[in-house]
């Protein structure tokens, strides 16, 4: 096996380690999510993503989901809910899961902007929505503040 190839699948594997990782505090499935929001009285920040074809969505993963300020943040404040949707093949969710975030997404996301971040109460109310913001991680939680706040 040609040394490239080695190299190529340890940091695919890797970077898919660090990926499960940074979101294993997200969840997939809303009304879990529901369940959870109601229980500890929190809004749940539901993420539309195209996490393998959409740069603002990457960036946005990169520069705030996964730092240890947003899961700080998120772990006192946010019920956290991910609805992707990739395009590659190796990358395919469950068509269960296809069908749900599709589902959600002509609830939430009718105009298919990506990524769209909508904020919902616990009782799925809208409370508001945004998307990409530079800044990094403490500009983004001030932002979610402002939204959850005003």
């Amino acid at each position: 096996m040609p040394l490239v190839f080695i190299i190529a699948s340890i940091f695919a594997t890797n970077q898919a380690t660090a990926q499960t990782a940074a979101h294993e505090n997200w969840l997939h499935e809303y009304n879990t999510a529901l369940k959870q929001a109601k229980a500890e009285h929190k809004p749940i920040l539901m993420v539309f993503a195209g996490s393998d074809w959409c740069k603002p969505c990457i960036m946005l993963n990169k520069q705030v989901w996964e730092t240890e300020t947003f899961e700080k943040y998120a772990k006192e404040n946010l019920v956290l809910l991910e609805l992707d949707f990739p395009r590659f093949k190796k990358n395919q969710l469950p068509a269960e899961q296809v069908k749900h975030n599709e589902q959600l997404a002509e609830k939430y996301n009718t105009e298919g902007i990506f990524p769209l971040v909508v904020l919902v109460d616990e009782n799925g109310k809208v409370i508001s929505k945004t998307g990409y913001k530079t800044g990094g991680p403490e500009a983004y939680v001030k932002h979610l503040n402002e939204l959850l706040h005003h």
